[in-house]
């Protein structure tokens, strides 16, 4: 067997060596031309996208914040009344002020309308009354009775804006209540990565803001207290009075300890999150509790005639037939 013949021409297998390495250096060059890598492109794309989302969300934010301005003007007509009746002793009242911060509504503004209000509401409910009575009831009674009766009725227009604030501070609790345990399981993050206090704050008040507008914008105006007010102290009691909830005050108490003992606040932080969880807990198992009592009305006043009648029914169709 001749082994010679199976081995290559040396030339032949140099050349085909240079043609394999020439092909593949014209590959390497090449490569990056043909196959271009996008991820700086797209990492481009994603900063520029992020960039226009700050920017959107930075115009809504000076919307929002145009609309409920602190140093917004109240309404002409409503100053020209608190002025001409006297009130603006009223306006000084720290129950009134307090009352319209829980709900919500600060500022100059709302004070004045709410005052204006409470002096135009029973006027305009007893003329209504008094019209509806003479012109659509006509009742035989005397003028004087009808006109007492459309003061009885003019007299709870009075009570009429402080109602509607109780209800405003009711729902608005209510909605704190609920977003508070989160809200504290950020703050607890944002603390423990090393955050400080007032940077933690405005962290949690930018990321809760889209589950509880109430929440984000507390901690957000304590926030902007803690950065001017030479006290720190007073704007976390401000942030208790603001709310008027209990498991607030409870993490507004753990603060003013930590700033002034310098005691950790992670772990309280922890227990105050598990606490409020546990507190929302019971009040929905207490309204859970309270359901088949409230059901008990609509049970006996909807439910038992209709059942009656469907079981009584086929016995009288039966007996009179028979009779």
């Amino acid at each position: 067997m001749n082994l010679g013949a199976h081995i290559p021409d040396p030339d032949q297998l140099s050349a085909m060596l240079t043609g394999i390495a020439a092909f593949s250096a014209v590959v390497a060059v090449s490569w990056p031309y043909v196959f271009r890598n996008t991820l700086a492109e797209r990492m481009r794309k994603v900063e520029s996208e992020r960039e226009r989302i700050r920017q959107r969300e930075r115009t809504r934010l000076n919307a929002e914040k145009s609309k409920v301005a602190l140093r917004a003007e109240p309404r002409r007509f409503f100053q020209a009344i608190v002025d001409r009746f006297n009130l603006a002793k009223q306006a000084e009242n720290s129950d009134i002020l307090r009352q319209l911060s829980m709900a919500g509504y600060r500022g100059y503004a709302p004070v004045t309308t709410f005052l204006a209000f409470r002096l135009i509401a029973p006027i305009v409910l007893f003329a209504a009354c008094l019209l509806y009575i003479l012109l659509v009831l006509r009742p035989q009674a005397p003028l004087l009775a009808v006109i007492a009766m459309a003061g009885a009725m003019g007299s709870l227009g009075y009570f009429a804006p402080a109602i509607f604030i109780r209800n405003r501070i009711t729902k608005r609790q209510q909605a704190i209540r609920r977003a508070w345990p989160e809200a504290l399981d950020l703050l607890l993050i944002t603390v423990e990565s090393g955050m400080g206090i007032e940077s933690a704050f405005r962290k949690v008040g930018e990321e809760i803001g889209a589950q509880s507008p109430e929440v984000a914008e507390e901690i957000l105006l304590t926030t902007a207290e803690l950065s001017y007010l030479q006290d720190r102290r007073q704007a976390f009691e401000n942030l208790g009075q603001r709310t008027g909830v209990e498991g607030v005050r409870a993490v507004v108490t753990s603060l003013i300890q930590a700033e002034k003992y310098g005691t950790p606040l992670g772990q309280a932080l922890r227990v105050m999150a598990q606490e409020n969880r546990d507190m929302r807990m019971s009040e929905a198992e207490k309204k859970a509790a309270a359901l088949p009592p409230k059901l008990t009305v609509p049970m006996i006043v909807f439910f038992l005639p209709v059942l009656f009648a469907v079981i009584v029914t086929p016995a009288a169709i039966q007996i009179s037939g028979i009779q």
